[in-house]
């Protein structure tokens, strides 16, 4: 039986960057990933500025920022005819005012390469937890296949599915989402736009991030409503992203079959408590995200920052854990609020207006984004930093 002093279930951005930091604390660590490497396609992919404000405060930025990327300085949308600017992160005060959009893989394997400086952490790859080990009531650790660690403290990183949530019978609130999300690819050429974009027209959404030599496409679907896109045929699907980007039109041909499309089914939901003695949960662990603004992994990774900042010297008692909840919870709903703000004023509305031939009219928040660049500082502030950005104490 192996022992540690904490075992992360989940090699994501959350799980990674709490378990360098704990390392770099001097907490031996073990971080628990399934999968055989870091390599899926279509995670979140946006690394924000209060990321990238992390990493320099670890002093790892400008190693980091040597990795291919590309930035984001600005997010705008065409909805009909009308173009808006709905963010500019020019003005944020940090060092890095963009998003960063680098594969998920590349940042994971590169916060593993810096906590393997550290003797304390341990990354096991090919290692599923299974369930959690109770010793009168306690979480002691975790079963792994045929084996068991124990620990003074599991974390469940293990994302929006965890099966340590689900282990620890944590109550989980669902505050809904009225959307989801196909995936695919489309080739970039070298006379493309370089900008991330947003395409709403009536009863359609589409999302295009520049990735260098592809285009990430995001289709925005009314909740549940996959099968039925599919129902209509893969060559309706690929007029319909035609119609909306007419640079799309020559590579719609791209998308062979249903399989080069990935269903992402949104959820919003938060845990009412993020812990039990023994055992905390951060990122989407203990809250789901929209992938509205791509915050998901930055909030995550401002999770981690508060854990490893409180949780530094080794005190893992409860008092510990809920002081973790207490510093992130906040965030939490205001960014949830945010979000299903969003979702319900803006994108819910787009996608149900399919009547009417004449060109649809931006909605009342995203031309008051048009009229006044002030305004736009509050949707830049929100998605690139957060409600209360962490700095790094452990």
């Amino acid at each position: 039986m192996e022992r540690v002093q904490c075992c992360i279930a989940g090699g994501g951005p959350a799980g990674m960057m709490l378990g360098l930091l704990l390392a770099r604390a001097g907490i031996r660590v073990a971080v628990l990933e399934k999968h055989r490497d870091f390599l899926r396609d279509f995670r979140g992919d946006t690394i924000h500025p209060s990321t990238l404000e992390v990493l320099h405060e670890l002093g790892l930025l400008d190693e980091f920022l040597k990795l291919p990327h590309q930035k984001v300085q600005e997010l705008r949308g065409q909805v009909g005819e009308t173009l808006v600017t709905i963010a500019d992160f020019r003005r944020l005060p940090v060092r890095c005012p963009y998003i960063a959009l680098i594969p998920q893989w590349d940042f994971l394997d590169f916060i593993a390469r810096q906590g393997a400086r550290y003797p304390g952490f341990g990354l096991r790859m090919e290692s599923e937890v299974s369930g959690l080990l109770l010793r009168g009531g306690k979480v002691a650790g975790v079963k792994v296949g045929g084996r068991e660690i124990e620990a003074d403290l599991v974390i469940g990183a293990d994302g929006r599915s965890s099966t340590v949530r689900a282990a620890a019978g944590l109550e989980v609130k669902d505050l809904g989402a009225p959307i989801d999300v196909l995936w695919f690819r489309l080739s970039r050429r070298p006379d493309d736009s370089d900008d991330t974009m947003g395409r709403f027209d009536r009863g359609s959404i589409l999302v295009m991030l520049n990735r260098g030599e592809h285009w990430q496409c995001a289709f925005v679907i009314p909740k549940d409503s996959a099968q039925k896109v599919r129902d209509r045929g893969l060559e309706a699907f690929r007029a319909r992203i035609a119609a909306l980007v007419p640079v799309a039109g020559e590579r719609v041909g791209e998308i062979a079959s249903w399989d080069d499309v990935k269903l992402l089914t949104v959820q919003v939901n938060r845990l009412r408590r993020w812990y039990r003695e023994g055992l905390l949960c951060i990122g989407d662990a203990a809250h789901a995200m929209s992938p509205v603004g791509g915050i998901g992994i930055n909030l995550a990774i401002q999770d981690a920052v508060a854990a490893a900042n409180i949780l530094r010297n080794g005190d893992f008692g409860l008092r510990s854990l809920q002081a973790v909840q207490a510093r992130r919870e906040l965030p939490t709903r205001l960014t949830q609020g945010f979000q299903v703000l969003v979702q319900n004023l803006i994108l819910k509305r787009v996608l149900a207006d399919e009547a009417g031939s004449a060109p649809l009219r931006p909605p009342l928040a995203l031309r008051l984004l048009t009229g006044f660049e002030f305004v736009r500082r509050i949707p830049a502030r929100v998605v690139g930093m957060g409600f209360r950005p962490e700095h790094v104490r452990s």
